[in-house]
């Protein structure tokens, strides 16, 4: 039967010479080399009892071991899980409390909360650092560096990650070997990609974006990685000069406009530059070409969906659109309440179907229900219209997801954690507009009495309990919230009156 994914974008580098991550301070590995390190870890995996279908729980910072990692998951049929690692406990108890993983992989600095997790879920944990040192990979140099892979088919789970709604908690979309496999051969085909390309990467692991868009298609075409361990302008600029491509949130792009470095020189080895998992604003758009001469191709994807539209590669890359739906993916934009097709030009909810489309939530079955109807489309929550001629363009979402630099972030989850403050009322947090985030988050708070509460303890209840990307930048104090005749809180007012 063989294993759909690892035998696609793995196998194939067995006996590859040619460099797969580079890193910046010399230490490349070669595809060949990266394989091995895998089938080593894939050992290690099974030896602390690993099986097909397994959960293997991820909070680990970004190093090439963890990639190597993700490729021993896949070899050893199990289910990878990366969580963010700005999550705090009280998260990732509610991720390992879900998912329940036969393994717990993080940092040692972490290890006394995770020790308490994998405790209660009954998981083994070991340690993964971001100089590649720990108990994950202590005994990796004795392993044999061949593997018999375990068999997995097309609908076989390859991952499980977790994504926000507006409401209740994280929900883990369970994605196949073939919806995985099948998004990432579309890209390298729609965007060109080739065993010649050398793609600077400068986003985190542990979403759809910097693992599967950005190292799947890697791997599939045998291009090289630039690996860089976070955003940083000034590896960002000695790398420019000898890659051919980027992939990017809009943050990556106000931020490189933002230096006097960026020019047409810098970039001329550059071939494609890719945004996505925010809106990027039509003005950067342009600006960017401006100051470069490239189009920055914005595409749309979700986690649940992998990628659903791009602009092309050849033609026009449209401001303010995220181009049409990739092959094999329908999109049509209906009616919310009816659930009718709509005429371009008219604003409704965007639904998608495809071999990328997710199979469900992880032991969700009336969320599935809910969000997945029964002849395949996915209900993504999202609102928007098609052109004449094709061109998606977002103007909107029909829940209050937060997407600030790239990371999704919903309001009820910071709402439960303000309203526990003593002294506090009701809160309402909403999002407006930020040209380097995308979003940045407000928190409206209704005091209990006039004396009110001060924001020094409002922001210490968010920094214990929630991940940095999710505090509110500004706390505004109000009477009350604005509500409409049902008595719910009007959020579009609220954004309105801040934005």
């Amino acid at each position: 039967m063989g294993n759909l994914l690892y035998d696609q974008l793995f196998a194939p580098h067995s006996a590859n010479p040619t460099v797969f991550l580079s890193q910046p301070d010399g230490q490349d590995i070669t595809y060949a080399a990266f394989v091995a390190r895998a089938a080593q870890i894939a050992h290690v995996l099974t030896a602390n009892g690993v099986e097909p279908g397994d959960r293997i729980l991820v909070q680990a910072p970004k190093c090439v071991e963890m990639v190597a990692l993700y490729a021993a998951t896949l070899q050893v049929g199990a289910i990878f899980l990366p969580l963010n690692t700005a999550y705090t406990k009280d998260e990732v108890s509610y991720f390992a409390g879900d998912a329940t993983p036969k393994l717990l992989v993080g940092s040692d600095s972490a290890v006394e909360a995770l020790s308490e997790i994998a405790h209660e879920v009954g998981a083994t944990l070991l340690t993964l650092n971001s100089d590649g040192s720990g108990s994950l990979m202590a005994s990796v140099d004795a392993q044999p560096e061949t593997f018999p892979t375990a068999a997995r088919g097309a609908d076989d789970l390859a991952a499980l990650l977790y994504t926000s709604g507006t409401t209740g908690r994280s929900k883990g979309a369970m994605m196949s070997h073939d919806n995985l496999l099948s998004n990432s051969v579309s890209l390298v085909d729609e965007w060109r990609i080739t065993d010649a390309d050398r793609l600077l990467h400068a986003l985190p692991i542990f979403h759809t974006h910097g693992l599967f868009v950005a190292l799947n298609t890697a791997l599939l075409s045998g291009a090289t990685v630039v690996f860089l361990k976070n955003f940083d302008l000034d590896m960002l600029f000695a790398e420019l000069a000898d890659a051919t491509m980027l992939m990017g949130v809009p943050t990556f792009y106000t931020r490189l406009l933002a230096d006097h470095r960026l020019s047409p020189d810098i970039v001329s080895t550059m071939r494609l530059f890719i945004s996505g998992s925010a809106p990027l604003l039509a003005e950067t758009h342009i600006a960017f070409t401006e100051r470069t001469g490239h189009h920055i191709l914005e595409r749309y994807g979700m986690t649940e969906t992998n990628m659903i539209t791009s602009n092309p590669y050849d033609g026009d890359r449209r401001a303010g659109t995220v181009g049409a739906p990739l092959p094999g993916v329908e999109v049509k934009v209906v009616d919310p309440d009816t659930g009718a097709n709509l005429d371009p030009g008219e604003v409704g909810m965007i639904e998608v179907r495809g071999r990328n489309v997710f199979s469900g939530y992880w032991q969700m079955p009336e969320k599935t229900a809910a969000e997945l109807r029964e002849n395949g489309f996915f209900i993504t929550g999202d609102l928007g219209s098609f052109s004449d001629d094709g061109y998606l363009s977002i103007v909107g979402r029909a829940k209050d997801l937060i997407i600030t630099g790239g990371y999704n972030v919903y309001p009820k989850e910071i709402e439960d954690v303000l309203n526990t403050v003593d002294g506090v009322l009701e809160s309402a947090v909403f999002g407006v507009p930020d040209p380097d985030f995308g979003e940045t988050i407000i928190a409206a708070i209704v005091p209990e009495t006039t004396a009110g509460v001060s924001e020094d303890t409002l922001r210490t209840a968010v920094e214990n309990g929630l991940a940095r990307f999710k505090h509110p930048c500004v706390f505004k104090m109000l009477e009350a919230l604005p509500r409409n005749a049902m008595g719910k809180v009007e959020k579009k007012k609220l954004r309105d009156a801040h934005s």
